[in-house]
């Protein structure tokens, strides 16, 4: 017969072993602590009592008449006493016993768990101190006042009492004090320091910042080692926390003297502008070639060079131009991010596209400017698609709109072109057409041949208008210097939101190995993904391998303090009753720098963290620390600082500025330029039989 009863398996068995090992373990270590507790306590009650006893001694010798008359002194007990006084002159001064009672006393209250009042402040302590230690070792010409004998030994053992028990209450007070250290940090600040890197890790690429730091309530040097600004770099933090003023401006600085071609994107022109002009002037040496200075300035042209973003030399494909038109336009109307899709956000750009890249073949791209694309748009739709039309590159481009216009569809076709004709409106200006008509230098800033240091200026009360010109520049630019064989570069974006740059997330991606350095600065992510929607933001902030934080609150504060982890932590806890205090200990894994902590920080402190090499690795990674600006040095070499110098004259031969005439000048050539275009264009296509059918009322 076989038994089917249950049987317990073995795994449940070797866990209720091990649950009976540990909690046998648990108990004998609690029983351990609670004889190592009961054994303290009975040295302390000794230590005590050794303190008594010194002082009973003490009065038994010096108050021996009055004690002898009460008939309180025994014939054995004072041979002892002499015997003792023989041996170690004890009682040769009354200081001597006075001083051991005290020690003994101290002795007894360092180890005191009592706790009867838990309100104790040091004012109490230094008042039983002041009182105590006059009663105690002041009291000895009480025994030599001219009284009775019973009243001089009274009062001498009522202070001597009275200023022991003084002493006894400052030093439980004074202990009590010492072992609640409960309220000693409150912001944790202890737990949540950490050892920082302090070596100087350079290389002929590194930005290094100096920094200052606190460690277990100690101030140490330390140092920021961005070894490797390929992996790029986000600087965070509200208006005022300092990312330009300890970040961005040292990146500057230092690139410029390791010989770096630059992009600098100054939102507030001309702050970060003259800062690499002058620095530039200083360093001129660090560049094999001599690199040319360049600036986009909308608001002056005198202090601004001419570009052409669209150059059709640049443009390789009609993919180039779809980027251009696309970038404009969302620069001009934040809200498409999200609308990608759309039917009539997708025409806006398919037709803008078309028209840059019909000036790009035309003519073998002679016309090819963005004021040129603008005017052509602006031109009667009954020559604009014929023209585009006739040429098979842009016939798939435009079929939309051709079929439309043939179908008489016009409510259609007026929102399709309305859509990219009103946020173009805006760019219509003599001052942007004549800079965006040059071609004073191109847009490959790390050409070995011919580096630059191009900066674009903007204005935040004209942001609307001039942060679509500019994004057009960042984003050709993106194009042309993320290639093999060029130089060293670096992209300084201040406020980043202000304009989209299409491809970012990938120039971060691909660029380190083109040597390629992006610097982004920015308040928050929150801005970021407003105005560059959710997905792209979440790419360009999970790619970058060195970030800088300044104060930010909310979600960045949460999401960085994710992103630099947790840390074990020791924690202490008080219990106090009328007996004594229980102090616990553990340890727990927490944030190593807290949300609260990032959107606290003060002005100059940043958080964050690095990236490293293989060959040169960084210890220490993550940073809690304020950067030291040597504001001496830097405000000599401001107050120093030469102003950008007038790049374009507009002085004619009678000695006059004639700046307004020149640029108005141009903006009318343009428009005539156009013009001409459209009447030879139509004129081909009424020439050609094969043509003519794209012509309104042409069969």
């Amino acid at each position: 017969m076989t038994f089917t009863g249950h049987r317990r398996p073995r795994k449940d068995i070797r866990k209720r072993y091990f649950r009976l090992m540990l909690s046998c373990c648990v108990k004998s270590l609690t029983m351990q602590q609670e004889d190592d507790l009961r054994a303290l306590e009975n040295i302390v009650q000794f230590a005590r009592a050794l303190g008594v006893l010194f002082l009973i001694l003490h009065i038994y010798w010096f108050c021996y008449g009055w004690l002898d008359g009460c008939g309180l002194t025994w014939t054995a007990f004072d041979r002892i006493l002499l015997s003792l006084q023989q041996t170690t002159q004890l009682f040769s001064y009354p200081v001597t016993t006075k001083l051991c009672a005290l020690l003994f006393l101290v002795l007894g209250c360092y180890g005191t768990k009592s706790v009867r009042n838990g309100k104790v402040s040091r004012r109490h302590i230094v008042a039983a101190v002041c009182l105590g230690l006059p009663l105690y070792f002041l009291n000895g010409p009480l025994l030599k006042l001219p009284a009775g004998i019973g009243l001089r030994a009274w009062s001498y053992v009522a202070t001597l009492a009275a200023g022991y028990l003084c002493l006894l209450a400052a030093g439980v007070w004074l202990r009590r004090m010492m072992k609640q250290t409960l309220m000693d940090d409150p912001f944790n600040d202890e737990n949540e320091s950490f050892l920082q890197e302090e070596q100087c890790l350079a290389n002929e690429y590194s930005v290094n910042l100096p920094t200052r730091y606190v460690y277990r309530g100690r101030q140490h040097e330390g140092w920021i080692n961005v070894i490797n600004p390929f992996r790029a770099t986000l600087i965070l933090g509200t208006p005022g926390s300092g990312k330009s003023y300890a970040v961005l401006n040292n990146y500057i600085r230092q690139h410029i003297e390791k010989g770096f071609s630059m992009l600098v994107y100054d939102y507030k022109f001309d702050d970060l502008t003259r800062i690499a002009y002058n620095h530039l002037l200083r360093h001129l040496d660090k560049y094999e070639v001599k690199p040319k200075f360049c600036v986009i300035d909308f608001d002056d042209p005198h202090r601004s060079n001419r570009c052409n973003p669209i150059d059709a030399r640049f443009m390789e494909d009609i993919s180039d131009a779809y980027e251009s038109a696309y970038v404009t336009l969302l620069n001009l109307n934040k809200t498409w991010v999200d609308k990608q899709g759309d039917f009539f956000t997708d025409s806006a750009v398919i037709l803008l596209a078309a028209i840059i890249w019909y000036l790009k073949i035309y003519d073998g791209g002679r016309y090819c400017t963005f004021p040129h694309a603008i005017e052509f748009l602006c031109q009667p739709l009954e020559k604009i698609f014929p023209i585009l039309s006739s040429y098979p590159e842009l016939e798939n481009y435009l079929s939309p709109f051709v079929d439309a216009w043939k179908s008489n569809a016009q409510d259609q076709l007026q929102g399709q072109v309305a859509s990219v004709k009103i946020p173009l409106s805006r760019m219509i200006s003599p001052q942007l057409y004549w800079v965006l008509t040059g071609d004073d230098f191109t847009l490959d800033i790390n050409n070995p041949e011919e580096p630059k240091i191009l900066c674009l200026g903007n204005n935040p009360d004209r942001q609307s208008i001039y942060g679509a010109a500019l994004g057009l520049y960042n984003s050709r630019l993106i194009r042309l210097i993320n290639k093999k064989g060029k130089l060293k570069s670096s992209l300084i974006i201040d406020e980043l939101p202000t304009i989209y740059m299409r491809g970012l997330d990938n120039l971060i991606a691909t660029a380190r190995s083109n040597k390629v350095s992006v610097c982004l600065g920015f308040q928050d992510f929150s801005q970021l993904e407003r105005d560059y929607g959710e997905k792209e933001a979440k790419v360009i902030v999970n790619t970058v391998g060195n970030i800088f934080s300044g104060q930010v609150v909310g979600d960045t504060a949460r999401t960085l303090s994710e992103r630099f982890g947790k840390i074990v932590q020791l924690r202490e806890s008080h219990s106090v009753s009328n007996e004594n205090v229980t102090t616990s200990t553990n340890t727990q894994l927490d944030s190593l720098i807290p949300a609260s902590k990032i959107a606290t920080l003060t002005q100059g402190t940043f958080v964050g963290a690095v990236a490293d090499n293989i060959d040169q690795p960084v210890r220490q990674k993550i940073f809690h620390a304020q950067i030291v600006v040597d504001s001496e040095k830097i405000g000599a070499e401001t107050a120093a600082y030469v102003p950008i110098p007038e790049i374009s004259s507009f002085i004619g031969e009678d000695g006059k500025d004639h700046m307004e005439e020149i640029i108005r000048e141009n903006y009318y050539r343009v428009k005539t330029e156009v013009k001409d275009i459209i009447r030879q264009e139509i004129a081909r296509i009424e020439k050609d039989p094969q043509l003519q059918k794209l012509l309104p009322g042409k069969k």
